[in-house]
């Protein structure tokens, strides 16, 4: 890996650690973290590699972007989080992005397993579950009045955490695999 690459990733690391711990204390990633990352991802891929680099970042963040815009449309993913994941494809370009995503998703699942189970709310996890598939089968792609991220009542999970635990683990898949 070239130096280069080791300081894009450690940049990264050091964006979604810092978002972790503040979606972590309040549940939110501020617009001052994520912007100016995905500004920085596109300048930097500029400089480094000129228009390529800039269309290299573009797509990392648009794919971010577009693949996760029907969740913050139906309340079941943060703006905060959305934002995040673009400002990491913009850093890490679509193909990386794609690995961090899958691990977020996957680590976000398991985060919401251990925390059903801890705090027994297993039933009423898979009740809403439920609810969510039998309106989205009857009536589309559209947020539930009482199942989103705008219920206090329901269970929420700091997203940003899954983020930068994937993260972590692709840089160190990454150094391996070099």
């Amino acid at each position: 890996m070239h130096a280069t690459q080791i300081i894009i990733w450690v940049l990264t690391l050091a964006l979604t650690l810092s978002a972790a711990l503040l979606d972590w204390r309040s549940r939110r990633i501020p617009n001052w973290l994520t912007v100016p990352g995905l500004l920085f991802g596109i300048t930097v891929h500029a400089v480094l590699s000129g228009w390529h680099g800039t269309v290299f970042a573009l797509e990392g963040a648009g794919l971010a972007l577009v693949i996760l815009l029907p969740l913050v449309l139906l309340r079941g993913l943060g703006a905060g989080d959305w934002k995040l994941m673009g400002a990491v494809g913009a850093m890490l370009g679509p193909v990386l992005l794609l690995f961090v995503l899958s691990g977020s998703i996957l680590t976000s699942g398991l985060m919401a397993v251990v925390h059903m189970m801890r705090t027994g709310r297993v039933v009423e996890t898979f009740r809403n579950l439920w609810v969510l598939m039998k309106g989205f089968f009857s009536f589309g792609l559209r947020a539930h009045p009482h199942i989103s991220l705008d219920n206090p009542k329901l269970m929420k999970l700091p997203f940003g955490v899954a983020v930068a635990a994937a993260t972590l683990i692709c840089f160190c898949a990454a150094q391996w695999v070099v």
